[in-house]
């Protein structure tokens, strides 16, 4: 089976376990062609305001082939078996964030499961149901 992520994602809040406020939706628009992966995810708070953020990476395992926003930054995108790693360096002030998200997809294509167990955000888990 060739995995690809492709598609728009919800988030099922009820079985994530997301670190900090739960938003009123959260939505990922994935487009997966060969090496080439952009997420572009909307997080709409519960005050109606949208968050929005687009990530850029290639998975091929190569370093600093990776983009937030428009922007360059350290990181890199590699197949761990049947799993994707995206493993990533924020400057967020004086401090440095790292981020290492581990994605897979249920054999039906239709759940998937990004998850930080190694990281700074580690604990987190998104489940995300398939809309199209």
């Amino acid at each position: 089976m060739t995995i690809n992520f492709s598609g728009t994602w919800q988030a099922d809040l009820s079985r994530s376990k997301l670190l900090g406020p739960s938003p009123k939706a959260f939505v990922v628009k994935i487009e997966h062609a060969g090496p080439l992966l952009r997420q572009e995810m909307v997080v709409t708070r519960h005050d109606g305001n949208e968050d929005r953020t687009v990530f850029l990476c290639n998975t091929d395992g190569q370093p600093d082939g990776v983009s937030l926003n428009g922007r360059m930054i350290r990181g890199t995108a590699g197949w761990e078996n049947d799993e994707l790693v995206i493993e990533s360096w924020i400057q967020a002030g004086p401090r440095e964030l790292h981020f290492r998200d581990h994605w897979s997809q249920s054999p039906d294509g239709q759940t998937l499961t990004m998850e930080h167990r190694d990281d700074d955000l580690a604990g987190q888990i998104t489940i995300l149901k398939k809309l199209g």
